[in-house]
């Protein structure tokens, strides 16, 4: 529930040449000057990253993990791309990013920098760190800074061929089948069910925008006073997508426990004396800014994210038993992801009894 990202010293499984990026810097990013100072944010569960404390001011780099990564996982270049376009053409907040660097030979791995912002990160959807009073226009600056992503028009940005325009929610169910199976470590019924039932209960309606993948709170930096997202970060999952399934994931913490750690969940919670919006006026503002009547097949929609929560989480554990993850409690977020399955899979079954 941090405000401040959390920084550490570099763990020791993602040590680089400090001494070989500043070299490269010195000539793709001159401005940096003569010193370095590299510290790891704490906290992210995909690719590492780090604040880059310079002569010329401070950046932020991020890089693929090390070590082997499922296929087509941690596309930093594909970042590098997205945030562009949209710092470059649109009022969609995210980070000018300065450079991108393909060759592994510099510092192990590809990786991007940017401009570093000062802001408050704040992970529980729950808002506690902020005063109650700015709970609720925060969660409306998040769904209205996501409502403005999906309207984007993506041919008009050059983002026309960042994903295919059809079938995002059938292509991530195989896509996230694939990866759960190849990091599979236990037994887990639900997903089982889950990747057989997601298939034959595919969306009626299909839709094409930015997809963010991963659009929660803990991505989002809120500006250091007041309660407006002036970022959205960590686009490692985006993609052309279903505009709904960034919904649904947003959606998640009102279907999730809050009694259990790292979770981010809400229920059980008070919302009202959170002040915080509950699933149906979140859904309503959203509706109302994207010019919808209503949702349909939420359920699916529900159960897919969950279903891909827990497939991410499930990679997670497994690079947490192999010793390359980039958060140093990962191995207890990997065991969550039974749980998640097991609320999708409720989810769907019930969807299908109204």
């Amino acid at each position: 529930m941090s405000i401040a990202p959390e920084l550490v010293e570099v763990l020791p499984a993602h040590k680089f040449d400090e001494a070989g990026l500043l070299e490269w810097l010195k000539t793709e990013l001159p401005e940096v000057g003569s010193r370095l100072d590299v510290k790891q944010f704490q906290g992210g569960q995909s690719n590492p990253t780090f604040l880059l404390e310079t002569d010329g001011g401070r950046y932020v780099l991020r890089k693929k993990p090390p070590g082997k990564t499922l296929p087509s996982a941690h596309m930093v270049e594909r970042e590098f791309r997205v945030m562009g376009a949209l710092h470059d053409h649109t009022e969609v907040p995210v980070p000018r990013v300065r450079v991108l660097c393909e060759d592994s030979s510099v510092i192990g791995t590809p990786f991007y920098v940017m401009d570093f912002l000062e802001g408050r990160i704040i992970s529980h959807s729950a808002l506690r760190a902020l005063d109650r009073k700015d709970r609720m226009p925060a969660h409306h600056s998040a769904i209205d800074t996501l409502a403005a992503l999906h309207s984007v028009d993506v041919n008009a940005i050059g983002l026309g061929d960042y994903g295919r325009p059809e079938g995002y929610v059938a292509r991530q169910v195989s896509r996230w089948s694939k990866q759960y199976l190849a990091s599979k470590t236990d037994e887990l019924p639900a997903m089982d069910n889950l990747m057989a039932w997601l298939p034959e209960n595919l969306p009626a309606k299909d839709e094409t925008s930015i997809a963010h993948g991963d659009y929660r709170f803990g991505n989002l930096m809120l500006a250091p006073d007041r309660p407006e997202v002036i970022a959205i970060l960590d686009w490692e999952l985006s993609t052309l997508g279903h505009p709904l399934a960034d919904l649904a994931y947003y959606c998640l913490p009102y279907y999730l426990p809050s009694d259990m750690e790292g979770m981010r969940g809400l229920r059980g919670e008070d919302l009202e004396a959170l002040g915080v919006p509950d699933e149906q006026e979140t859904i309503a503002r959203y509706c109302a800014r994207t010019g919808r009547d209503g949702i349909d097949d939420w359920h699916v929609f529900l159960a897919f994210s969950l279903f891909r929560l827990a497939a991410i989480l499930q990679g997670v554990y497994k690079r947490a038993l192999d010793g390359n993850a980039a958060n140093a409690n990962a191995l207890e977020v990997g065991k969550r992801a039974s749980l998640l399955a097991d609320i999708g899979w409720q989810i769907a079954c019930d969807g299908q009894k109204r």
